[in-house]
């Protein structure tokens, strides 16, 4: 899978100072750091491994507004209008077209479904509509399958996910932006209770601002600073098929996802399961969580495996002149789950007969970092000053992520937010917040 991932080269020399140091090379924190080098903001980005190689290259390619948490909807927004003028800006390629998504629906009770989650579509002007049996037989021409409806939005769209982060993080470099690959961060250094420093693997870099954007090593890296982080990680398995003349938009049908790829080909997941990986964490983060499951235990899968070990036997603390978790593994490549990707073959082989003549050339798996109420953070850390977070994106951030990183910025920069922050502010799992998962309250 990794041998797909578009390269970015690492700046060599490791600055002094800066102004913001980011932790973490996904579509968040190249996003972020963009956005502080337009600004003139003096800024680096370090990656333990390779930049995107993470979930924001293993993800589906989906940059969607419809079926969003609404407290997501706003920032999903601003962050297509980013995605469609993305290429121009940086001038390269991430592959984002405005394509439609739809979710399609076998019977009534599923449409009724969809039309309750208009309601927050409408409440911002989405062009996110129901559909009849006939329009998706239209729009699916290749379907053998009649569909009761389905729910459509014609302005969502997709990216490629090997080539939008490094495309990103390569013109924030243009812009005076140093990328550092290889390079963990171990800890931050603190005068007088503010942000002073950063310490990495390959020394030290002064700053009064650093940006964690660490997908799902976030929670680690915060417990090392005495900081809870409520954050559980979730199995996706994902695989590309050979070039087909298969269906256009992309869809999410029962217990299977498909994206069409600029190769020609396909990324398939089987999309309705919840793996959720049995570590410590899902003991320390249990009654967090609790809420989530009761909610979805219907569709989470329990996935014991040998990470439940490699993290027990991970240390919580360590010295900052001495190798970190973040040395040891640089990147999560877990494996991914074959039943799950023959369902979603099978499924999608019986729905669009197409399918039959393509072949599987790849799969591959990450983890999604996931919170209790499935929202992200991006937020100041009240209780150190000149920390902040953005992470817990809940297998939302690919499509997010342009919009997230602006939103980080203007919160770094004191500018007026793109849109609201509190709900992402990570206090409201410490305050007293009802923590609510979409569909519950």
């Amino acid at each position: 899978m990794l041998a797909n991932l578009a390269s970015v080269n690492s700046d060599e020399v490791l600055p002094e100072q800066a102004d913001v140091v980011i932790i973490g090379g996904g579509i968040v924190g190249v996003s972020l750091a963009l956005t502080l080098a337009e600004r003139k903001i003096s800024v680096v980005l370090c990656e333990k491994g390779r930049i995107g190689a993470e979930q924001s290259s293993r993800n589906w390619g989906w940059c969607r507004q419809m079926g969003r948490d609404p407290r997501e909807i706003p920032l999903i927004i601003e962050s297509l209008k980013l995605w469609r003028q993305m290429n121009e800006r940086i001038g390269d390629e991430t592959g984002f077209k405005t394509t439609g998504i739809l979710y399609l629906a076998e019977n009534d009770q599923q449409m009724a479904n969809h039309e309750k989650w208009l309601e927050h579509a409408r409440l911002h002007q989405l062009d996110s509509r129901l559909i009849t049996s006939d329009e998706v037989a239209q729009l699916l021409p290749q379907s053998a399958t009649r569909w009761r409806g389905a729910m459509y939005t014609p302005s969502d769209g997709k990216a490629e996910p090997f080539i939008a982060a490094p495309a990103i993080a390569r013109a924030a470099q243009r812009l005076g932006a140093k990328v550092f690959t290889h390079c963990a961060v171990r800890g931050i250094e603190r005068q007088a209770g503010r942000i002073s420093g950063v310490i990495t693997e390959r020394g030290a870099i002064r700053c009064s601002q650093v940006v964690l954007a660490g997908g799902a090593w976030s929670s680690l890296f915060c417990g090392s600073l005495g900081l809870r982080l409520p954050q559980l990680k979730i199995l996706s398995s994902v695989l590309r098929t050979s070039p087909i003349e298969g269906p256009g938009p992309s869809s999410w049908g029962p217990r299977f996802a498909y994206r069409k790829r600029d190769d020609g080909g396909y990324t398939v997941a089987e999309g309705a399961t919840t793996n959720a990986v049995f570590v410590p964490d899902s003991f320390r983060y249990f009654n967090d969580f609790l809420p989530m499951l009761k909610q979805e235990w219907k569709n989470v899968r329990l996935h014991f495996g040998q990470r439940f070990f490699e993290e027990w036997n991970t240390p919580r603390q360590w010295a900052l002149d001495q190798e970190s978790p973040f040395e040891k593994v640089r990147i999560f490549d877990p494996r991914p789950m074959p039943s799950l990707l023959k369902v979603a073959m099978g499924n999608l082989r019986k729905a669009f007969p197409v399918f039959e003549q393509a072949r599987i050339l790849d799969s591959w798996a990450g983890y999604i970092d996931v919170t209790p109420d499935v929202v992200p953070v991006i937020s100041a850390v009240d209780s150190v000053p000149g920390f902040f977070i953005a992470t817990g994106f809940s297998g939302h951030g690919f499509g997010i992520g342009p919009g997230a990183g602006r939103l980080m910025a203007d919160i770094v920069t004191g500018a007026t937010p793109i849109v609201d922050p509190s709900p992402f502010r990570f206090s409201r799992f410490t305050d007293g917040s009802p923590i609510t998962v979409m569909g519950s309250a």
